[in-house]
């Protein structure tokens, strides 16, 4: 079926059946036809094979030009459907991005990504549940002996604790909030 022959109307009942355009076609000059009669045969070719080429040259580019009509019709017959189905290009980007995202989630890289995380957000929690209770223990142990013998030693918790750079750190700020202004009073 040659494509330059069919009814290319997509609201057309003959769509895609061939329609007789021979005479209408027969004398419509094809844009880039290269030569005529005219012209000598380029050198190597007989003016029959120059003739032959030329005329498959013309079919060919009349065959190109449907195909872009075509081409046009179709697109045309796209936007409009996707017009009647609300479809703009905001929302197919939106649509291509969801199904992106979909897609990445499934992939097995984003499952072993996530389950690493996990893993280590669990250890982490079970590191810092170790930490407070071993603090509260120790804090427990410290509450038992008499209050003269907890600061007895050269450096003490309370030096500890006047160390600006210990003082002024997040971790101490929040411990501090959790626990207390601890003052003492007599003991420098």
């Amino acid at each position: 079926m040659d494509p330059a022959s069919q009814d290319i109307n997509l609201n057309s009942p003959n769509k895609g059946l061939v329609v007789d355009h021979s005479d209408s076609l027969s004398d419509v000059p094809v844009e880039g036809a290269v030569g005529n009669a005219a012209n000598p045969p380029p050198p190597g070719l007989t003016e029959e094979e120059a003739e032959e080429l030329r005329t498959e040259l013309t079919k060919v580019e009349e065959e190109i030009n449907t195909l872009r009509q075509v081409l046009s019709a179709k697109e045309r017959h796209a936007a409009d459907l996707k017009r009647k189905l609300g479809l703009n290009p905001l929302n197919e980007l939106r649509q291509n991005f969801t199904k992106s995202w979909q897609d990445v989630q499934t992939s097995n890289a984003y499952k072993k990504t996530q389950e690493t995380l996990s893993q280590a957000g669990q250890k982490t929690s079970a590191a810092f549940t170790t930490v407070g209770s071993v603090l509260s223990k120790r804090l427990g142990d410290m509450r038992a002996l008499p209050f003269s013998n907890s600061f007895s030693s050269n450096y003490s918790i309370r030096h500890s604790i006047s160390m600006p750079a210990m003082r002024n750190s997040a971790t101490f700020k929040s411990f501090e909030d959790k626990m207390g202004n601890l003052k003492v009073s007599g003991h420098s």
